[in-house]
């Protein structure tokens, strides 16, 4: 459920990442992007967390792994960055099974590469299928 206070989030990452794409514009590396990006949130006052480890569940709860994602803001929405031509297949697929894997509810997928920004929002619950919706 997307909650007001996560709608909010959501519009300040995607209000600061369209700022960063105008001033950047594409064809930077995506680690530029991601230092913009939690740069100008933390000067926000949120708390973003680079790089940050999220451990990977099995269904029955034992501890798997972890992996990296790109950004983790506030304690509750994973937001993956690329830099790239467009957003492939291969990069939605990798968000969702963060999100499955982490069992957060709540991610951006935010492509600074592109002549225009795109970014994707997506919700995860355990009751249904993903749900793509705008940022």
């Amino acid at each position: 459920m997307l909650t007001p206070e996560l709608k909010q989030l959501c519009d300040s990452i995607r209000e600061t990442s369209f700022s960063i794409h105008r001033y950047h514009r594409n064809g930077h590396l995506e680690k530029i992007y991601q230092n913009a990006l939690v740069h100008r949130l933390r000067k926000q006052g949120l708390k973003v967390e680079a790089q940050y480890p999220l451990n990977v569940y099995d269904e029955d709860g034992t501890l798997l792994g972890e992996f990296f994602t790109d950004l983790f803001v506030e304690g509750k929405l994973i937001v993956e960055l690329k830099a790239c031509k467009a957003v492939a297949d291969e990069h939605v697929a990798q968000l969702l099974g963060y999100l499955r894997a982490s069992r957060i509810e709540h991610g951006l997928l935010i492509n600074f590469g592109a002549p225009k920004l795109q970014i994707q929002k997506f919700v995860l619950s355990s009751s249904s299928d993903p749900v793509q919706g705008g940022a």
